[in-house]
């Protein structure tokens, strides 16, 4: 709990303790101190309504870390640096506004506030953007970010090709390649990491374990590519920006999503269902993962 908290709390109990003890009949007396309540009270009701901030932990070991003494003051910069941008591209992939050139969108909006220093091995203790808890019960956006860059790195680590590849395509390349240069520069300085939020954690074991995690976000690893198919769309959910395609020869069904970067996703519906066309997807793969498809551009279908 906050300092600013706890003060309007403790101030409420004196003024209730101050008000037991004088007499009903000392009404101005009496009057005063009830508007000092009142107006207490109002300040925590306000206080209250703020959107609260949650907090995770970064902790590193390896050559930079000093036991739990210290961290070299360049690696940490650094590192701290590198681990903002991460969640910075997280953010904005998830909320869907990441494109593949140009700055990170709303960068401002996505800081993190180093607030402290972890014990244990050394590393910082971060504070999330504010926001207010959703009405509906869903994650906040700063929360699920922070899930996701978890679950990448637990994956990237221990998880399956597959897996890899559907935190991907839910992502975006661009953001990978953010927590994929965060992790190189630690497997540079021989260092490794844990993350800790909201009673979840992942640790690298080592720097073995994470100099494998890097390599399976290697861009190399991730493969960008175009397929040009003939065959109709079976299968349009514009407000979900997801689509099924059926192809011409093999009656194979291919399912996957509308990009942001499509402003009419009901072009698809308008124009094209259960259309023949020649389209071409963008297919992100990872490894020997099954491929992941996305429509990108009106200028990628044509009727045939």
């Amino acid at each position: 709990m906050s300092y600013e908290y706890l003060s309007i709390k403790s101030e409420i109990a004196e003024i209730e303790g101050i008000l037991r003890n004088i007499a009903p009949a000392q009404v101005i007396k009496r009057m005063t101190f009830e508007s000092r309540l009142r107006s207490a009270k109002i300040a925590l009701e306000a206080y209250e309504r703020l959107p609260r901030s949650k907090k995770a932990t970064l902790t590193f070991r390896g050559k930079p870390v000093v036991g739990s003494h210290g961290v070299h003051a360049e690696f940490g910069s650094r590192a701290a640096l590198n681990f903002a941008d991460a969640f910075a591209a997280v953010a904005a992939g998830l909320g869907e506004r990441l494109r593949y050139k140009g700055p990170i969108p709303d960068r401002a909006k996505h800081q993190l506030l180093i607030t402290g220093t972890a014990i244990g091995s050394f590393g910082f203790e971060f504070e999330l953007p504010a926001e207010r808890d959703d009405l509906f019960g869903d994650e906040p956006p700063a929360e699920q970010t922070l899930r996701k860059l978890q679950e990448l790195m637990q994956k990237s680590a221990e998880g399956s090709d597959d897996e890899i590849s559907e935190l991907v395509d839910e992502i975006h390349p661009r953001a990978v390649a953010k927590v994929h240069e965060f992790l190189s520069y630690l497997a540079q300085q021989q260092a490794w990491c844990g993350l800790e939020f909201g009673g979840s954690f992942f640790r690298y074991k080592d720097i073995d374990q994470l100099r494998l995690s890097t390599e399976r976000l290697l861009a190399g690893n991730i493969k960008e590519s175009c397929e040009t198919v003939i065959g109709a769309f079976t299968g349009i959910l514009p407000n979900d920006r997801t689509f099924e395609f059926t192809q011409a020869e093999s009656a194979h069904v291919i399912k996957g999503k509308i990009a942001r970067e499509v402003d009419d996703p009901d072009l698809l519906l308008r124009g094209y269902y259960k259309k023949e066309v020649t389209v071409t997807f963008a297919v992100v793969q990872v490894g020997q993962s099954r491929p992941r498809y996305r429509f990108t551009s009106a200028d990628s279908i044509k009727l045939t």
